[in-house]
């Protein structure tokens, strides 16, 4: 659960960069957006993968 935690703070933290690039056409701000994306896709390969080795260890 913690990193699910970690996800929702990491995706919170990005709001103000996204409306900085989209609203006042602030570049640095994209991407710093493009590589905090990047850390929401890793670790949210991260999760799924301990949830399904969850799974396997229940059905074990």
């Amino acid at each position: 659960m913690k990193k699910f935690n970690d996800f929702k703070s990491l995706l919170d933290s990005l709001e103000a960069d996204a409306d900085k690039f989209y609203n006042k056409g602030n570049n640095a701000a994209g991407t710093r957006v493009r590589k905090g994306m990047q850390d929401l896709k890793n670790l949210a390969q991260e999760i799924r993968k301990e949830i399904q080795d969850e799974k396997t260890k229940a059905e074990a």
